[in-house]
């Protein structure tokens, strides 16, 4: 069945030839002079695409962007000021063309969007649990299904997407996965940091050079764009691009042409981008840290990764995995997490994300003496929660947790928690570690010689002490 476009342009030659034009390429065309006409004799929603112009009498073609959805929206300005088009995609535009307009450029901009809105819905519905294969992302709650939902509709188009998080919440993981859901799979996936490269050399080594480009550039040599023509390219921490780049960065989005330090034509490439940042590009734009139209440019569709901490027992099902995956990479025999340590670990705010829980847990692996890494060993600054505050874990670590507080008797009725303390510590220090006092009271080693400092509880000194001295 034919596409069905309507075109909203008040100028009757530049609307019956642009409808002539896009019914010699198969398109079925309706037309309108201005919004009220299309709005009152068509039903905007049911069509493929809506082109308009930008300037129209009354409303601005911007007004269909809400009346036609779901129906993406072109929109043309001939007012050509760099403004009116950011505003547009701004408003939700699927993209702008400046006029007049090339025949050959129009006919290319309708058939990508008509091809990626037909992927978006012909998506199939997606199972309720979700994971996204092979990608090493790994997550259960809600915000993580979402996010998985979202990659599997995003994956199969070529659209720009932004991924946005945190340091160390995983962002590389989303753009392996968009790759390798996406029909490019089987071509280059290129990751670049954009803040491990120097300011200097950043051009050169996205958009290659020619030979003689400058002092040092002894040979020719392609560039990671061109590298990745044909599949993704992975700008990680976009926001650290300086000026001079973000304009070539711009170019290849707009044209997808690339062009060497250097060199006088210019080359096709078909790459699809996704950047990732931690900070606000919006901002940067409003303090001219950012050019805002590449912004608009890079925010086709955002992806979001939540926090370490916001994703609830995700933590532990995480931990595991990193266990297992780590005892394996060190050939360490089969380890497991003492209760305390999983109660420690939802517990604390992970600032790191799951890069800190990573090294964490390789830290603990490396350093345990027997078969369950207890809470010291992770070396993070957090007090186990006490039976009620661990209400958010599954039934099962729920069980766990009670075990490891079932282990110190409860305080005798009119005892206070720092006399109970007191009064254990000095009844068990003379048959216990500080490693063991720690544990069977529920707290790091570092808390519990904290707490021997607020309330001056001397340590047993004995050179046979395993733990010796703190």
């Amino acid at each position: 069945m034919k596409h069905h476009i309507l075109v909203v342009e008040d100028e009757a030659i530049i609307r019956s030839s642009l409808k002539r034009l896009l019914e010699r390429n198969g398109y079925r065309v309706s037309e309108a002079g201005s919004v009220r006409e299309a709005a009152d004799n068509f039903r905007l929603p049911e069509f493929d695409l809506v082109i308009t112009d930008l300037r129209l009498p009354g409303e601005h073609g911007t007004a269909l962007i809400e009346l036609s959805k779901p129906a993406p929206v072109l929109i043309m300005t001939s007012f050509g000021t760099l403004k009116s088009a950011v505003d547009a995609m701004k408003q939700g535009a699927v993209d702008y063309i400046s006029k007049p307009f090339d025949h050959d450029e129009m006919l290319l901009s309708v058939s990508r969007i008509l091809r990626e809105q037909q992927l978006t819905t012909e998506n199939v519905a997606l199972k309720q649990t979700v994971t996204v294969p092979d990608s090493g992302i790994i997550g259960s709650s809600p915000s993580m299904q979402e996010l998985f939902r979202r990659i599997s509709k995003v994956a199969p188009m070529s659209s720009t997407v932004l991924v946005r998080g945190e340091s160390g919440t995983g962002k590389e993981l989303v753009a392996r996965a968009l790759h390798q859901q996406s029909p490019r799979r089987d071509n280059a996936l290129i990751s670049v940091n954009c803040a491990a490269i120097p300011e200097s050399l950043i051009e050169a080594e996205l958009f290659g050079y020619e030979k003689g480009a400058f002092t040092g550039a002894n040979t020719q040599r392609k560039g990671l764009v061109e590298a990745a023509d044909g599949g993704t390219l992975f700008l990680d921490e976009i926001g650290e691009l300086p000026l001079e780049a973000q304009a070539r960065m711009l170019r290849l989005l707009q044209e997808k042409e690339v062009r060497r330090l250097g060199a006088t034509q210019t080359r096709s490439v078909d790459v699809r981008l996704v950047a990732a940042t931690h900070r606000n590009l919006k901002q940067l734009a409003a303090e001219g840290r950012f050019r805002e139209d590449l912004y608009y440019r890079l925010n086709v569709v955002e992806l979001t990764l939540p926090p370490l901490r916001e994703r609830g027992a995700d933590i532990i099902e995480i931990a595991n995995f990193l266990l297992t995956k780590t005892c394996e990479r060190l050939n360490v025999k089969p380890l497991s997490f003492h209760s305390a340590t999983l109660a420690a670990m939802m517990a604390y705010k992970w600032p790191g994300n799951v890069r800190e829980l990573e090294n964490a847990i390789e830290r603990a692996v490396i350093l345990a003496e027997d078969s369950e890494i207890t809470p010291d060993l992770l070396a993070i600054d957090v007090d186990v929660p006490v039976l009620d505050e661990t209400d958010h874990l599954p039934p099962v670590m729920q069980a766990q947790a009670e075990v490891a507080v079932s282990d110190v008797a409860d305080p005798p009725a009119g005892m206070s928690l720092e006399d109970y303390f007191q009064s254990f510590v000095l009844a068990h220090q003379e048959q216990m570690s500080e490693t063991e006092l720690a544990r069977k009271l529920g707290i790091s080693r570092k808390s519990l010689w904290e707490r021997r400092q607020r309330l001056g509880i001397p340590r047993r000194r004995s050179t046979n002490s395993p733990d010796g001295d703190i």
